[in-house]
């Protein structure tokens, strides 16, 4: 199975559940969805508010396919604990895994992994996907992690082999990353721990 992909293109959209939120950059996310609806792609967050969830409606306004990863045992505990939406997702995971523990389930179901604004949670999903060398969008200009991630690479200095695009543009941002995947989807391998 080298070189191909399987089905459906999972687009993983990690960023900002909280915080005072930009609506400039609300209306990026949507646009972040629209296009991975547009390019044919699902798209999967952790089922939470914020940025990852104008994305949500944005793939949704296009007919996409929706995917949350909760970090809860139930639909009542998603709601009720995590004050999280179910409006707009069509297949909700319950991992019961909490908040940190349902990262690394949502990062690897994902084939492409984006990135917009973000705190410690989203800065945990960025590792995850860097470390096992997948591939990564970074939308520019939304605040956060998503405005360091350049200064976190050069910090780290490790070759996991992950392909990273950076843009301020939504549209170019997922078309570019879809193009690649096509093209020459990466091989995840599991490696050497090498902190």
């Amino acid at each position: 199975m080298d070189g191909m992909y399987c089905g459906l293109i999972k687009v993983g959209v990690m960023g900002s559940a909280g915080g005072k939120m930009d609506e400039d950059i609300l209306e990026r996310c949507k646009e972040l969805g629209r296009t991975i609806a547009d390019e044919g792609c699902a798209i999967l967050t952790g089922g939470c508010p914020g940025l990852p969830h104008a994305a949500v409606l944005g793939c949704k306004e296009r007919g996409g396919i929706t995917i949350g990863v909760s970090p809860a045992l139930s639909i009542q505990e998603h709601v009720s604990r995590y004050n999280s939406p179910t409006d707009n997702i069509d297949v909700m995971i319950f991992t019961g895994s909490g908040l940190m523990g349902r990262e690394i389930i949502g990062v690897r179901s994902c084939d492409i992994v984006i990135i917009v604004g973000g705190r410690s949670g989203t800065l945990g999903e960025f590792a995850i996907a860097y470390d096992e060398g997948r591939m990564i969008g970074v939308l520019t200009d939304t605040g956060g992690v998503a405005d360091h991630i350049d200064e976190i690479l050069e910090v780290i200095k490790k070759p996991t082999g992950s392909r990273m695009f950076f843009d301020d543009d939504p549209r170019k941002l997922v078309e570019r990353c879809v193009a690649s995947y096509k093209a020459d989807p990466p091989i995840i391998r599991e490696r050497e721990s090498g902190l």
